[in-house]
């Protein structure tokens, strides 16, 4: 708590102190106070100081700015989440109003309206670029590795050692971990070392009391809202304690209303969970391994009856963003990762999305959508509703274990298919292998559709035969090359296997598989024979 002897040392001697003074009897905007957070915040963090002149020999004169700071530092946390605090000191020379403002986090540099502030003099400028990039570098500090000094195994929570433990021994079948004392196994997983416990100790397996004393921000908020509408949500809980102590309680909340989607399937009627239980676990596991433990704001688990929004503080890893997050992982928190893997909630230490993806498009959802994330936030909303029930029904007939060996890309590859749209994120060798489990058929060159069974799902089995006419006809062609490889064949006997259609018919279509590399010509003219496959195929 700042207090009158404190505000007479800063004025008489601020050395070692990044403080910012200033006057403002009457008022001060909001836009330029936020300015100057950030420019404190890109330095290391300090103090902004109202109703104190700024020049030497500085003097109280007291200021009436921000006559309500409780709801200015509310606006100032919802512009740059950084856990802002104020104090007020009636000091005899008048009201004197202190913002104090954290340093940003590693890795992370703050800006306003698209600008990175630095103070230089008596003014704010823009960050150089070399120290922007400065900052960036630093993203590859693990916190969640740091010493978290202070901290005892009296603030652990044996109860969330104990839950870590049993996961940990199913995971790896070894009974010998039982034998492992607190202290070893802490020590084991590298959460602990003689220098002290990690922050990573702390948010996995902390007491309530330890950390709210350490790291309050370490909180996770769910909310249940039946609406969109603004107001108080129908329920809210507040976890503010090791992770292990509540992992498990945020899937019974979501699963309370967890509805079942329901469709026909001949005799049968099946369901679809709207909320798939490995999806919200592993969004869960992201947030709590990639957000950002130095910013001041939660992180929020959001349920609407056919939607999940997580939000987690901290933004992208600068390499990261939305649109490569498939094929790039990089988490903030690596020793919290690395403990997940250890006891088998998450398969590969910072990663999951992949599976996100594979998992809703498996229900046929909406995949994960990160388009609401900014440079604080990363924003993921989990869409709950069945879109195309007919790809349900055709996936469940298919071989679970040929289902399981697919890519990411794959399903995605299947995804588009299913809406007869193109896809080109995906290797001929993946589209080869897709086609080789039935799982697709080729209808041009470079153009894919499911198999007819899911077309009788749909009811349009006439369109499926209409896009598959002419691919028909050149599957039929490859056939007999196939049994030809060694002589060849000549147009007219090609003509022989379509005989309803005209040889400028055949001609063409005997020039798409060439194009395709399905089959090649040898000789000129009338001696033309041809053969299958590319020419280099050829002995």
């Amino acid at each position: 708590m700042t207090d009158i002897a404190t505000i007479d040392d800063w004025i008489t001697d601020a050395e070692g102190e990044n403080l910012e003074f200033k006057s403002s009897r009457t008022r001060f905007g909001l836009d330029e106070l936020t300015e100057y957070c950030v420019a404190l915040a890109n330095e290391g963090g300090g103090k902004i100081i109202f109703g104190v002149t700024d020049k030497r020999p500085r003097s109280v004169v007291g200021s009436q700015a921000f006559p309500q700071p409780e709801e200015t530092r509310s606006q100032l946390n919802q512009r740059l989440h950084l856990g802002i605090t104020f104090d007020i000191v009636q000091h005899p020379g008048g009201r004197v109003l202190v913002f104090h403002v954290p340093s940003r986090p590693d890795g992370i540099p703050i800006q306003f309206r698209g600008k990175y502030l630095v103070r230089q003099d008596e003014s704010l400028v823009g960050m150089s670029g070399e120290r922007l990039r400065e900052i960036y570098a630093e993203a590859g500090h693990d916190f969640s590795a740091d010493i978290c000094f202070g901290l005892t195994l009296a603030d652990l929570s044996t109860e969330a050692i104990e839950d870590f433990r049993t996961r940990w021994k199913k995971k790896g079948n070894n009974s010998a971990i039982d034998t492992l004392s607190l202290e070893q196994l802490l020590r084991d997983i590298e959460v602990a070392s003689d220098d002290g416990l990690t922050y990573a100790a702390l948010i996995l397996f902390g007491t309530r009391q330890a950390v709210r004393k350490y790291r309050a921000q370490a909180e996770i908020v769910f909310e249940y809202r039946s609406s969109n509408a603004a107001g108080p949500a129908q329920q809210r809980e507040e976890f503010c304690e090791g992770f292990f102590l509540y992992y498990d309680r945020l899937w019974e909340l979501i699963n309370l209303r967890n509805d079942k989607q329901h469709y026909e399937d001949g005799p049968f009627v099946l369901e679809v969970r709207t909320f798939q239980e490995r999806a919200v676990r592993e969004a869960i596991l992201n947030a709590v391994s990639h957000r950002s433990y130095q910013l001041g704001s939660n992180v929020f688990i959001r349920q609407f009856p056919e939607r999940l929004e997580i939000d987690s503080p901290g933004g992208f890893a600068p390499e990261i963003n939305p649109e490569n997050i498939l094929v790039r992982q990089s988490p903030r928190n690596r020793r919290i990762a690395e403990v997940f893997a250890k006891c088998g909630l998450v398969e590969r230490a910072g990663q999951g999305v992949d599976l996100m993806y594979q998992l809703a498009i498996r229900d046929s959802k909406r995949t994960p959508d990160y388009s609401r994330s900014d440079d604080y936030t990363v924003s993921v909303v989990l869409a709950g509703q069945v879109l195309n029930r007919a790809f349900v029904r055709f996936i469940l007939q298919c071989e679970p274990a040929d289902l399981e060996s697919l890519s990411t890309e794959q399903w995605l590859a299947l995804e588009a298919f299913s809406r007869e749209r193109e896809f080109h994120g995906c290797s001929e060798e993946s589209l080869g292998r897709l086609r080789d489990l039935g799982l697709i058929e080729r209808v041009s060159s470079g153009r894919h559709i499911l198999p007819r069974r899911y077309y009788e799902f749909l009811d349009r089995v006439h369109v499926y035969e209409k896009m598959r006419e002419r691919e028909v006809k050149k599957e039929c062609l490859e056939r007999e090359l196939q049994k030809f490889r060694i002589d060849g064949m000549h147009m007219t006997e090609l003509c022989d296997l379509l005989p309803n259609e005209e040889q400028k018919t055949v001609r063409r279509l005997i020039k798409d598989l060439e194009g395709e590399g399905r089959a090649h010509a040898r000789g000129d003219n009338r001696w033309t024979r041809y053969f299958p496959g590319p020419p280099e195929e050829v002995q």
